[in-house]
């Protein structure tokens, strides 16, 4: 009966995705090109006796490292780079149906008394920008009286134990009557049977589909969710530090946009993060307003400090860095380490 619903064809076979209302067919203004001076700042540096602190927290957090290339090691030099981390943050919501249903007990009963608001007409509070959140509306005039099928209508279903006798074969005589000193059977009063355990001798159990009720009210429900797809790049520097270990750390904001649409960014000093800029606000915006609606899009640059510091112990070289406005420290060359370090 769903399938006569207009806007819920289908959803009587599982779960409907929809799409969202056709976007307007507006030309993207393309914004003048603006001069950012705190893009060009100098690069930022730390002390040296900041790089020993932070060198000195990483290696107190290894259970397994030795203090040793932190109290002699000599720090030889120290360079100073910098790397842009763009992301956009696209935050959409997107709706489906699912045919739902619950023991009947007297519900309303609303199907066909009007036509049944379509899956985007129906109202729904966004929670703030960027906010994961879900949420299920009974979607109106789609109720309806059906009977319970696992139960046929009965509102009860035959003990699976006893196969709707009530009882079951004796276990004290397995059925007999008698005991083995060929007495009748106390358990079963010889009748070679005992009152089923599970049902309590009714030979039925209660359908917990209906609750008992031989009858469901099944309707429509509308499931709204709002989630934020997120893509993250950073530029390639030369410093020799894995790019992915920038994942877990922040640098210092240099630009933030947040509209219904933004626009690529123009003038960046990198040509990478303006390509990837354009590319990816594109992607975007055809990949999801396909089954979803953009509510709202936001990009940030972020400056990334990385300073990579030079020092000998034992009279050998070795690099560490620190990097991020945490000051976090990656040292993959430490050359002092247990054995167990070492195997895991």
């Amino acid at each position: 009966m769903f399938d006569s619903i207009p806007g819920y064809e289908g959803t009587s076979g599982g779960e409907g995705v929809y799409l969202p209302p056709p976007m307007p067919s507006v030309p993207m203004p393309v914004p003048e090109v603006s001069s950012h001076p705190e893009w060009h700042d100098n690069i930022p540096s730390i002390s040296e006796e900041r790089a020993r602190e932070a060198f000195e927290d990483y290696v107190s957090s290894k259970c397994c490292y030795s203090s040793g290339p932190v109290r002699d090691g000599v720090i030889t030099n120290m360079e100073s780079f910098t790397t842009y981390r763009y992301r956009l943050e696209t935050f959409t919501e997107s709706r489906s149906t699912k045919l739902s249903q619950e023991p009947y007990k007297g519900q309303r009963v609303d199907a066909g008394i009007q036509h049944a608001p379509e899956p985007w007409e129906i109202a729904a509070q966004p929670p703030s920008y960027f906010t994961e959140h879900k949420e299920t509306i009974r979607v109106p005039y789609t109720s309806s009286v059906k009977k319970c099928d696992p139960c046929s209508g009965m509102g009860k279903n035959p003990c699976v134990f006893c196969i709707g006798t009530g009882s079951k074969v004796c276990s004290w005589c397995n059925g007999s009557g008698q005991c083995p000193d060929n007495g009748s059977c106390n358990a079963c009063g010889s009748s070679g049977r005992e009152k089923c355990s599970s049902c309590s001798g009714i030979g039925f159990h209660m359908c917990n589909t209906c609750d008992g009720n031989g009858q469901l009210l099944v309707f429509i429900n509308l499931i709204v969710e709002w989630s934020t797809e997120k893509d993250d790049y950073v530029a390639q520097d030369s410093s020799g530090l894995k790019l992915e270990k920038l994942g877990k750390v922040s640098g210092k904001e240099l630009f933030r946009d947040a509209q219904y649409m933004v626009y690529p960014v123009l003038g960046f000093p990198d040509v990478s993060v303006a390509q990837v800029s354009e590319r990816l606000i594109r992607n975007h915006q055809v990949k999801y307003t396909k089954n979803s609606r953009i509510l709202q899009q936001r990009q940030t640059i972020e400056l990334i400090t990385i300073t990579r510091v030079n020092y000998t112990w034992k009279e050998k070289p070795y690099v560490y860095y620190v990097y991020g406005n945490e000051l976090k420290v990656n040292a993959e060359d430490y050359p002092a380490t247990c054995c167990c370090c070492s195997v895991m």
